[in-house]
């Protein structure tokens, strides 16, 4: 019996030297040095383990698994992409891997995108399938989880920002709640009663042409201040933009034929806003649409320095069309 008892105590002290020894066994390279690995969503201690040996930073072990559940850290394990150091021992990258901040990029939305682009954007990181995004956008069950069923789809709502995401296995689905989520959280801090009694939707329509029709923010109240102007007087907005939102395959050049076929987005054939936003606007053009600047104005124009010229009245426009516009083409011969 005492052999037995003897036996069996050899054994469990080989076993403990052996994890032990793995445990302090300091792994090559420099402790200043980092190396970035990604633990997907869902991975097991072993398939860590497998990561980390493929990085360097540790074999591939048995007793990692043996390590991991004795230091009670094998449930801490984060998914993600992580900057760890080399030169460690294995007990000491548990820790460091149990506790380390995942790696953050910064993914920049710029105002004035459409769903479009910004799906093309968080594909081209990497960071979900662009077809699975622009569908989710559209798709009526997904609208109504995030209580938005009475849109066609999330033109508008894809709030405009700098993103710091982390990989931890993000889907299509999770950026888009994302950013839906960021825009009525600006949305409900800036919104005040809206001119001309227009709804909320028509508002953000309204704030989506603005962003459209100009990146100079000290313009946008006096461009969504003609904008109303027009409307209290039924007349076409007139918006190229909207015009182009509506033009399938767009060859990047307005024609004359565009401008007259009618879409819900054509607002020279339309006397009323387009069936919904053409862009995701920012919180300048969102504000503008609440504040608009009081004018007299009714046109404007481009001055090719991303400027406009505003005029009271068509006689003035035609003006500064002619000094404007035709002193572009001439540029352009």
């Amino acid at each position: 019996m005492m052999m037995m008892i003897l036996f069996s105590l050899a054994i469990v002290l080989g076993l403990a030297g052996w994890v032990v020894r793995f445990a302090v066994e300091t792994a090559e390279g420099d402790r200043t040095e980092t190396v970035t690995v990604v633990i997907p969503k869902g991975s097991t201690v072993k398939e860590i383990n497998r990561i980390l040996a493929r990085g360097g930073l540790v074999h591939d072990d048995i007793r990692f698994l043996v390590l991991a559940r004795y230091l009670g850290l094998a449930a801490k394990l984060q998914a993600g992409e992580f900057a760890l150091h080399r030169g460690q021992t294995p007990s000491k990258l548990l820790t460091e891997l149990a506790t380390a901040k995942p790696i953050q990029h910064a993914v920049t939305i710029r105002e004035g995108l459409t769903i479009s682009d910004i799906a093309k954007t968080f594909a081209a990181g990497g960071w979900c399938d662009s077809e699975e995004f622009t569908r989710l956008t559209g798709d009526p069950d997904f609208l109504k989880s995030l209580g938005l069923a009475s849109r066609n789809n999330l033109e508008g709502y894809l709030y405009p920002d700098t993103y710091y995401l982390t990989r931890k296995g993000q889907t299509a689905a999770d950026l888009i709640r994302m950013q839906v989520r960021h825009f009525f959280s600006v949305w409900d801090d800036i919104q005040t009663e809206i001119p001309l009694n227009l709804s909320p939707y028509e508002a953000l329509t309204l704030a989506s042409m603005v962003e459209k029709e100009t990146g100079n923010a000290e313009e946008r109240p006096l461009i969504a201040g003609v904008f109303y102007n027009r409307l209290k007087k039924g007349m076409r907005l007139q918006s190229d933009p909207t015009v182009i939102y509506g033009v399938e395959n767009y060859s990047g050049k307005l024609t004359r034929k565009d401008l007259r076929t009618p879409s819900p987005y054509n607002t020279y054939t339309l006397r009323r806003l387009p069936a919904g936003p053409i862009s995701n606007p920012g919180k300048e053009a969102l504000q503008a649409v609440f504040h608009p600047a009081e004018s007299k104005f009714f046109y404007f124009v481009s001055k090719n320095n991303g400027r406009h010229k505003f005029s009271e009245n068509l006689r003035e426009h035609n003006r500064a069309v002619n000094r404007y516009q035709r002193a572009k083409e001439k540029k352009q011969d």
